[in-house]
């Protein structure tokens, strides 16, 4: 009984040892956290990396944008004159200065021209032609009156009255196209009130018509500025916007608006010029003068965000990263449109009341890039 015991007691000791001597099986591997997967659509990092993250819920943009535009005081093309000789000829005569006021009809330039002169021996013709026209003409009608005349004789007169009057207006037209004067001698006169702008002949010069202009007038009171709009941006100009005028030459602003637009693009700049008019006249405001224009336009529809908050991927995909509920944060495909200030507008790929990483997004996705 006693060996019995001893037996049972040597085979649990063995069962111990063996028991003992097996080694326990390795432990799993405990999960550690990676640099986030750039493929994946949603990331997770951990908690001690959160504090370095910005989450911002965005909504709806209904701002308004401000355009900044380059720009320059111009006259407006009907306020702007070029004056050239009406014969050819000599100039003889410059009667006015660069920067004098002049009002409709002031006598600007003279010139010598032989075709003046004959011009007006025609027309001096042309008027005796005319007169004995005009007498032969009565008295054929007094004859018919009278019973002595005869009616082909009347006839004749009156298609040769006819014929005077044809040349004689002929002469006259030609003769006031030439211009005012006496002789040879011919005034070229202002067609309108106006400063003179620039003179482009000295006396002695031979001018012809058709010819380089003699001067160029101004009129200082019909004035407008162009501004330089890229073409990106003109489907949010339209005529009667309000904008503020800046001239740095006059320490002042004028309220101005959108009048018309160049309808051609400049294929070098990408830009249009857009015509403002002003809302009243500014003593001292000058053509060529530089200004500044503040136009303030309705922003894109969309979604607006911090320029940090868009990532570039594979050099022209834009993503954010959108906190989800659980913790993660998803990485979405967005389409973007103007930044401006710092923002930037979501066009498609973003909701209102989405949580976006404003800040610190590169930390979910190691392989992007910051858009600005």
């Amino acid at each position: 009984m006693h060996r019995h015991k001893v037996f049972i007691a040597l085979i649990l000791l063995t069962v111990l040892v063996t028991g003992c001597g097996k080694s326990a099986p390795p432990d799993a591997p405990s999960k550690s956290v990676s640099a986030p997967d750039a493929s994946a659509k949603s990331v997770q990092i951990p908690a001690v990396q959160k504090q370095f993250l910005t989450i911002e819920e965005v909504g709806a943009s209904n701002a308004y944008d401000v355009l900044m535009l380059p720009g320059r005081v111009t006259f407006r093309p009907q306020a702007q004159s070029a004056v050239g000789a009406t014969v050819a000829g000599r100039v003889v005569a410059l009667l006015v200065r660069a920067g004098e006021v002049v009002k409709a009809g002031a006598p600007l330039v003279t010139i010598d021209s032989a075709e003046a002169s004959a011009a007006r021996a025609t027309l001096d013709q042309s008027a005796t032609r005319l007169a004995v026209a005009e007498s032969v003409y009565r008295r054929n009608v007094e004859m018919i009156e009278k019973g002595v005349g005869l009616e082909v004789e009347r006839q004749e007169a009156e298609a040769r009255l006819k014929e005077a009057r044809t040349e004689h207006e002929r002469a006259r037209q030609a003769g006031t196209l030439i211009g005012t004067g006496q002789g040879i001698q011919v005034t070229v006169r202002a067609p309108s009130n106006g400063v003179v702008m620039s003179i482009r002949v000295a006396a002695g010069a031979t001018v012809a018509p058709g010819g380089e202009a003699l001067l160029e007038l101004g009129d200082p009171s019909q004035l407008q500025v162009v501004a330089q709009v890229p073409d990106s941006d003109l489907g949010r100009v339209v005529v009667g916007q309000n904008a503020e005028v800046e001239l740095p030459a006059l320490a002042a602003s004028i309220t101005a608006r959108v009048e018309n637009f160049n309808p051609r693009v400049d294929p070098e700049s990408r830009r249009t010029q857009v015509y403002f008019s002003l809302a009243k006249r500014i003593d001292g405001l000058r053509a060529g003068m530089l200004a500044q224009v503040a136009l303030r336009v309705r922003a894109e529809k969309g979604i607006a965000v911090p320029v940090s908050a868009v990532l570039i991927k594979d050099g022209k995909r834009r993503v954010v990263y959108v906190a989800r509920p659980d913790g993660t944060y998803e990485a979405r495909d967005v389409q973007t449109g103007h930044n401006r200030d710092g923002r930037v507008i979501i066009l498609q790929g973003l909701v209102a009341g989405d949580k976006v990483v404003v800040r610190g997004a590169l930390l979910l996705d190691t392989q992007a890039e910051q858009l600005l």
